[in-house]
């Protein structure tokens, strides 16, 4: 038996081109990436009344909920007594413009026997209503991680390992859930405790 702790879920990672950030994608723990968004001027001007954006970035939803959303539905299956966290990065803007995401984060909250480990934005600006949801549970830690933090790089090595790749214990014990990359706001961590 490893001592380490299985981990699913996704991260959310930038993307770059000319050294310029154009967009974000999704990358599964196991290492599947998709589109979560976009600048603009990247993909085009998109049919009325159909366009999510945040800023410059479009958001990709049906890429973003092909790839994300099947990964909640296993979440906390037994699997032998094996420790298991399950990776949520993040719950953010361009994430909760899916109503599908929101209904499987709620689920997952709340019928979960796996510990999740998520991010959520630093407040700031108009509130997010799952966002402040999850900030206020009982059984919900909240670390506040500062920007250019980078405390869980096995995170990228542990994705290139397939399915049930482990994450060491003491890093996830540490409650922090970042990966290499240099987020561009401020982040918070969340545990289900």
């Amino acid at each position: 038996m490893s001592a380490g702790v299985e981990a699913e879920g996704f991260y959310t990672e930038e993307v770059r081109e000319g050294g310029r950030r154009v967009g974000f994608d999704v990358v599964t723990v196991t290492g599947e990436r998709g589109r979560l968004s976009r600048t603009r001027d990247s993909v085009g001007a998109a049919p009325a009344g159909r366009e999510f954006a945040v800023g410059p970035y479009v958001v990709d939803l049906p890429a973003f909920e092909n790839l994300a959303l099947p990964l909640f539905r296993n979440v906390g299956a037994a699997d032998g007594g094996s420790r298991k966290v399950f990776v949520i990065d993040e719950i953010g803007k361009m994430e909760l413009f899916s109503q599908s995401f929101i209904r499987a984060v709620r689920q997952t909250l709340e019928s979960s026997s796996c510990s999740i480990l998520g991010t959520i934005p630093v407040p700031k600006g108009k509130p997010l209503a799952l966002v402040e949801e999850v900030r206020s549970r009982r059984d919900v830690k909240v670390f506040t991680i500062p920007q250019r933090s980078a405390t869980l790089p096995q995170m990228k090595v542990t994705s290139q390992r397939g399915p049930g790749a482990r994450v060491p214990t003491a890093a996830a014990a540490t409650g922090i859930c970042t990966t290499d990359k240099a987020p561009a706001l401020g982040r918070e961590a969340v545990i289900e405790l």
